[in-house]
């Protein structure tokens, strides 16, 4: 990687405060795609995209950085400088991604918001980031239904006097005619723009990025990353964990809408000279098939997917694999949620040829980490069920509330980060004391809020979240470990856990069931599932009840709401839903 100028100081830590490459100037986008265009790969495919219709869109390194500049410079005709933040609502297309790095290009802030969130999820963050600008289109598109992302929006910023431009990306045919004198066109605004334009020498601590997390545990915080920190430890884990070489194909199935998105749809494929695929839309649409596909279509070596992505996978069966040639596929790679042993042995044998051209590994982050922290690196022997280990450079532990190291091997407890590394967030925007609060939770620790466990090698399994932890009849039971039970019983696809009062017990489990195509509920399959699990977690852990759902509520991201679940169970307000898939 380049700097303009290298840094005085590798690392510096005020608790809970720190920074990392202290007086080092760089800009990201220089490194995602000055250094490229002045290479040998300035005509290598920098981005595949592809649409839920078929469509293709192929973009060269040279191509793109002509297209980012035209647009940064178009930006900064409306004014957009240094420091300013810039809201993204953009559905997963080139064109975002463009946004993203012209406003990293002139140092403006960008803070990508989903397509699909709903009026007020996007206002909230307008309003929480005090953003001058807002770049959106007029459609976004999911198992082939329209999005009016420019209703949405134009709702959104009703009223809203700090939002002076509305950038529209006209993806249908238009009239021409505006909702407002505040909207401009994204295309015209391209076109306007010199392809010449220099990158604003940046920081290493500048901040690069605002992402606003979920908002399924309560009020959405802006995590804070920035250039240098981020640049350098999202490439690092970009070559050494995903292994990428000069030859690989690439393809992500996160949006950059999440930090995914972010990391490994944009920044880090980038800065590496890769070919990155990615689509828009659901992956089991028009057909359970397209996925293998586009495996085999674009000679996709290397995937970066969901646990969510295998089961739905694993659901729909093998027949859609017959007759597709899956062998350029050399590493595929799963975080997000636990992935249950069962999915792990159906991917490892069916897309990777049970090892015969392809290896299965776990990974575990978040979007506060911006990277992966934990994982099974391919050259580490394969534990279904278990992550793996801490990443070089992190050092992670599991410890009760007090934040004591529990060394008993497979006794559950709290994950924690004991020190911080490059791409770990710097901040809450506009919040310091709820950053401080991450920190302060376990006594000189970073608190992930999730539980896990370590064995006697060393590895590690995530049980879920701290709050998804049940208590029945005195003995704590991780939701995940319920669900990895379930899911490993050859008729379910997926599961879900919840904790219910129970006047004796404390709680009661009950458990929400997707079966595989080809089973159908009964009462005999309740008792068949919970033999099941009593055979493979004990009595304590058998769910009292059992529903048969044909799907599971999830946020656009593919990570289960369980609290939706328990809301509507107990008849409560579910809360914020604005990250709900359907």
């Amino acid at each position: 990687m380049e700097w303009s100028r290298p840094w005085d100081q590798v690392f510096q830590w005020d608790y809970p405060t720190f920074r990392w490459f202290l007086g080092g100037k760089c800009n990201i986008t220089a490194n995602c795609l000055d250094r490229h265009v002045n290479s040998p790969r300035k005509n290598k495919a920098a981005f595949i995209w592809l649409g839920e219709d078929g469509t293709e869109r192929i973009f060269t390194y040279g191509r793109l950085a002509q297209m980012v500049n035209r647009f940064a410079n178009g930006l900064k005709s409306l004014g957009v400088k240094k420091g300013d933040r810039v809201v993204i609502y953009m559905p997963l297309t080139p064109e975002g991604a463009i946004a993203m790095l012209a406003c990293a290009r002139i140092g403006a802030i960008h803070s990508v918001v989903y397509a699909g969130f709903s009026v007020g999820a996007l206002r909230d963050r307008i309003l929480d980031a005090n953003a001058r600008v807002i770049i959106t289109a007029d459609a976004g598109y999911r198992r082939g239904r329209k999005v009016d992302l420019k209703g949405i929006t134009d709702e959104a910023v009703n009223g809203l006097d700090v939002v002076e431009k509305v950038v529209v990306w006209h993806r249908e045919a238009t009239d021409g005619s505006k909702s407002s004198d505040k909207e401009v066109d994204f295309d015209e605004l391209l076109e306007s723009g010199s392809p010449h334009c220099d990158p604003e020498e940046m920081d290493s601590e500048d901040p690069l990025y605002i992402l606003y997390t979920s908002g399924t545990t309560g009020r959405p915080k802006g995590v804070l990353h920035v250039h240098g920190g981020y640049m350098v430890g999202t490439y690092y884990h970009f070559k050494t964990f995903w292994d990428i070489k000069d030859e690989d194909v690439f393809w992500c199935t996160s949006d950059i809408g999440w930090v995914v998105g972010h990391s490994y749809i944009v920044y880090a494929p980038l800065i590496a000279g890769s070919t990155t695929v990615f689509r828009e839309g659901a992956p089991d649409y028009p057909s359970p098939g397209a996925a293998y596909e586009i495996i085999e279509k674009y000679g996709v070596s290397v995937i970066f997917t969901a646990p969510t992505a295998v089961r739905m996978l694993m659901r729909y069966g093998e027949s859609y694999i017959q007759g597709r040639d899956l062998r350029s596929l050399r590493l595929l790679t799963c975080a997000g949620e636990p992935l249950n042993p069962e999915a792990w042995r159906w991917a490892y044998e069916h897309l990777c040829g049970s090892g015969e051209w392809g290896y299965m590994t776990d990974n575990w982050w978040q979007t506060e980490t911006g990277g992966p922290c934990l994982a099974t690196l391919p050259i580490m022997p394969t534990k279904p069920g278990k992550v793996g280990k801490p990443m070089p450079g992190v050092i992670a532990d599991i410890v009760d509330r007090e934040g004591q190291p529990i060394t008993e091997p497979n006794k559950g407890g709290l994950l924690v980060l004991k020190r911080p590394f490059p791409h770990l967030f710097r901040t809450v925007y506009g919040n310091p004391e709820r950053y401080a609060q991450d920190w302060t939770r376990i006594p000189e620790c970073y608190f992930t809020g999730d539980v896990a466990l370590k064995d006697e090698d060393g590895y590690i399994m995530v049980v879920g979240r701290a709050d998804d932890v049940l208590n029945v009849a005195g003995h704590r039971i991780g939701t995940a470990e319920v669900e990895s039970a379930l899911v490993s019983h050859s008729t379910v696809a997926e599961a879900a856990v919840i904790g219910k009062p129970d006047p004796i017990r404390g709680e009661s489990i009950k458990a929400f069931v997707t079966l595989r195509m080809g089973n159908d509920p009964s009462q005999e399959m309740v008792s068949t599932l919970q033999a099941h699990v009593r055979h493979e977690l004990g009595p304590i852990a058998i769910p009292s009840e059992i529903d048969f759902v044909p799907t599971l509520p999830k946020t656009r991201s593919g990570k289960i709401m369980r609290r939706l679940l328990k809301a509507q169970e107990l008849g409560l307000d579910p809360g914020d839903i604005t990250t709900l898939e359907e």
